[in-house]
């Protein structure tokens, strides 16, 4: 990749950073005197104290900075910005008003049909029909979106997760020689470790549904921008090894509400991370696990995409990685706080 573009990067990743990093603590106290706090409930929210909320503006706002200084606008960039606004919006709404779960749907609906305007659907048609592109797109889409909201449940977890998938992509940009994408993914990653600082355990302060809900439609809708068919017949498998961890949450979740007889869109402490902390795992450990699995993850997506590592291959990769999930969260510790 050419040095200037790497420069860019550099910049891109240091500007969000440090704006981020100024911007939290106004956030925080605009959240403590406009009251919107997480309340702990002793249920899902078990944190031990009030948190304030809107952090989420701080990473929008770091990122949006960023770009505007590092990145050459084109339309299809700025209906990507439109589309992750509404998004912030929509979580925004949420966290002061509490929305209904079908006005946030209504809502992420909006800001999927932008990007899907904007170009970013698939678009390799050897595995279907061309017409199922778009359905099967606008499902992804909403299935990550929706993604990050449920692992925002402990601290650092959806922050951690959402470095290590910009990571993932940015370094998988740099190594396809894409400059325009790695800045991109560049500038939301800045703002995400300067979020982080604040938000590690034992957490100042939480993304909100603005946050959460702006960070997962950029990594839902950053997967079109890349051509994953040049590099791999299978590419376009690559972003769902990435993002593994949030959509086996998704899947989880309804599985288990269901035969709880429990609507999918309603709240439970079915959670991973809080199944994981009932059988004595930390916070910590927690954090360090989903690191771990990732890194195995990145591993496994940037081989596949470099023809590395088969579909075969591929298929008994997942199926082991699932055993490992699987035994995790049954395995109880003798020790559990």
């Amino acid at each position: 990749m050419a040095t200037i573009i790497m420069i860019k990067l550099f910049f891109a990743i240091c500007i969000s950073l440090l704006i981020t990093l100024y911007i939290v603590p106004i956030v925080s106290s605009l959240a403590k005197r406009l009251g919107v706090l997480d309340i702990p409930d002793g249920k899902i929210k078990k944190h031990e104290k009030p948190t304030p909320y809107l952090g989420g503006i701080a990473v929008y706002l770091g990122f949006l900075s960023s770009l505007a200084l590092v990145f050459p606008f084109e339309n299809q960039i700025l209906l990507f910005v439109v589309g992750s606004t509404l998004l912030l919006f929509v979580g925004l709404i949420d966290d002061l008003l509490v929305a209904k779960p079908y006005q946030k749907f209504f809502g992420q609906c909006l800001a999927v049909l932008c990007f899907l305007k904007a170009g970013f659907f698939l678009k390799e048609t050897f595995f279907l029909k061309s017409y199922w592109n778009i359905p099967i797109s606008l499902l992804w889409m909403l299935s990550v979106i929706n993604a990050f909201n449920l692992v925002d449940v402990m601290d650092g977890l959806a922050t951690s997760l959402a470095i290590y998938a910009t990571c993932s992509f940015m370094i998988i940009a740099i190594a396809l020689n894409q400059g325009n994408i790695a800045l991109l993914l560049g500038a939301l990653l800045g703002a995400l470790l300067g979020f982080f600082w604040y938000n590690k355990p034992h957490a100042q302060i939480y993304l909100g549904d603005a946050g959460s809900l702006f960070i997962g439609g950029f990594l839902a809708t950053i997967p079109f921008l890349f051509n994953w068919g040049l590099y791999n017949w299978h590419g376009f498998l690559t972003p769902v090894i990435i993002l593994a961890i949030p959509l086996l949450e998704v899947c989880t979740l309804i599985v288990v509400r269901s035969r709880k007889g429990i609507p999918f869109y309603k709240g439970s402490p079915d959670h991973f991370s809080l199944y994981l902390k009932y059988n004595g795992w930390n916070i910590y450990e927690i954090l360090l696990y989903v690191f771990s699995l990732s890194i195995v993850l990145f591993l496994a997506a940037f081989a596949f995409v470099f023809n590395k590592v088969t579909l075969l291959e591929l298929i008994g990769l997942g199926l082991f990685f699932l055993i490992i999930w699987y035994s995790s969260l049954v395995y109880k510790r003798k020790k559990a706080f």
